[in-house]
């Protein structure tokens, strides 16, 4: 523990962002990271506590209280490493991750967490920019090889630790580059894909194999997930030229709102938008893109995946944008003595919201209208939850209107085809199942296990990695007999 008293004597500090009128402007990355003296004082504020809630807050268990010491005495490069040590890609959890560890804080108990979120990604960018990251290749090989389906963070986290152990690593992704829903999901604004980038040579550099534009078996028919594969390799094929074979495929099967009128034109999910804007900022062209300029836009759907059309929205230079949601506005503040250190319930604003957008709680989409055949509206009710479930508010029908609509209500289970291509059995939400009890991540098809949204359901970046990692570890003892991987 760096500062004894360091908790009394700081206030946390937030990371800056640019003005909005110059951010809306472009695509880049606009958060203002703390700088190394501000970085130390939130170092400072760690207690250090005898029970380090924050650690079981994290996902993937990140060491806190060590790498916020270590950057309070300035031994940053000692700093990486025990970052390193438990989370592949800090730079992308320290820009995109919601950060359950602050809520688990025990200083948030009765005063603001420790910017652990902030110093995280004051340690990542400060270690590239001294080039403490370089390719850790396997001493020995071991001769054996694994497949890896889909490249989002459970699909990287995974292939980075099988090629360390040694094991000849080729990941497969249907789009034309690597990164999953972080590369095409995700706006720019929000996270640069030149981080991507940065991981993806440090991998090459390790052994790992990237085969992009390749689709294993087949999608639906009609559906809306992005598929830009030009080639395609059958799951018996895989199963019969690997020892191991890991779906990391994610859920990308975006939940639909089957109302009165879904069929007009103009109404969207969210992933069809998203990509396609982070498509064109990549240099790449997109055929009829879906644009916002001039329009009035609704992104029904409350959750982050929302609040990332209404900045895009906002960067195409649309005429108004209303968001969405059913559930009934939260409060202001968490009741912290009731939901530490659990995640709070409580109105989370995001810098997309600050930038222009109208919030709508406990609102529910009844029909949507239009004129020869495109969206002019959405008639609406009110909705209070009751008993268990939502009931209308008599007389709070309204029409708004929309020239454009964005279905952002999340995901809801994997693309079928991929699990019944390998023979996978699903749990009842669609999943693919497959525990992650000790010798966990194996489903019931030969040589297959699975992680991340494809096996947990919809959830977060940082849990993609840990699910990576963890799965990673048993297809290594399933291969050798044993693993010296971390769990």
């Amino acid at each position: 523990m760096g500062k004894v008293t360091g908790f009394l004597e700081f206030e946390r500090l937030e990371e800056g962002y640019e003005p909005v009128a110059k951010r809306v402007k472009n695509y880049k990355e606009f958060v203002i990271g703390l700088k190394p003296e501000e970085a130390k004082i939130q170092g400072a504020r760690c207690m250090d506590c005898g029970t380090p809630f924050c650690n079981n807050g994290c996902p993937v268990n990140n060491i806190i209280p060590d790498f916020n010491d270590l950057v309070y005495q300035g031994d940053w490069k000692n700093a990486i490493e025990v970052l390193h040590s438990t989370n592949n890609f800090p730079d992308f959890t320290g820009r995109v991750c919601p950060a359950p560890c602050e809520a688990a804080c025990v200083l948030n108990i009765n005063n603001d967490a420790v910017g652990i979120k902030s110093i995280e990604h004051a340690i990542i960018d400060r270690a590239w920019a001294e080039g403490w990251i370089h390719p850790q290749p396997a001493a020995v090989k071991t001769g054996k090889k694994v497949a890896i389906v889909g490249s989002g963070p459970a699909g990287m986290a995974a292939a980075q630790q099988l090629a360390r152990a040694g094991h000849d690593v080729t990941v497969f992704e249907k789009n034309d580059t690597i990164g999953g829903l972080l590369r095409f999901g995700i706006p720019d604004f929000k996270f640069d894909k030149s981080h991507i980038d940065k991981r993806v040579k440090q991998m090459e550099a390790e052994g790992v194999v990237f085969k992009t534009n390749t689709i294993v078996g087949e999608m639906p028919k009609g559906s809306k997930v992005t598929n830009w594969a030009t080639s395609t390799v059958s799951p018996a094929q895989l199963q019969k030229d690997f020892d191991a074979v890991i779906l990391a495929g994610g859920s990308e099967q975006s939940r639909d709102l089957p109302v009165p009128g879904r069929d007009l034109a103009g109404i969207h999910f969210a992933m069809e938008f998203l990509p396609q804007q982070n498509r064109v900022n990549a240099g790449g062209k997109v055929k009829d893109q879906i644009m916002a300029t001039g329009k009035n836009v609704i992104v029904i759907g409350g959750g982050d995946t929302g609040s990332d059309c209404v900045g895009t929205s906002n960067r195409h230079g649309a005429k108004s944008v209303i968001q969405f949601e059913v559930m009934p506005r939260p409060p202001e503040e968490e009741d912290r003595p009731l939901t530490w250190p659990y995640w709070p319930i409580k109105l989370r604003t995001s810098s997309s919201h600050e930038e222009g957008c109208e919030r709508e709680f406990a609102i529910a989409t009844k029909e949507f209208i239009g004129e020869n055949g495109k969206v002019t509206g959405v008639k609406t009710v009110r909705v209070e939850f009751k008993n268990g479930k939502f009931e209308e508010v008599a007389g709070s029908e309204q029409t708004l209107k929309a020239d454009l609509v964005l279905l952002a209500m999340g995901f809801v289970n994997p693309v079928d085809t991929l699990l019944s291509g390998f023979g996978v059995d699903k749990d009842a939400r669609g999943n693919a199942k497959a525990s992650t009890d000790i010798g966990g991540y194996k489903t019931n098809a030969d040589k297959v296990f699975a992680a991340g949204d494809v096996r947990r359901g919809q959830s977060l970046v940082v849990w993609a990695i840990r699910e990576g990692r963890q799965a990673a570890r048993e297809v290594d003892a399933f291969l050798m007999g044993s693993s010296t991987l971390p769990r």
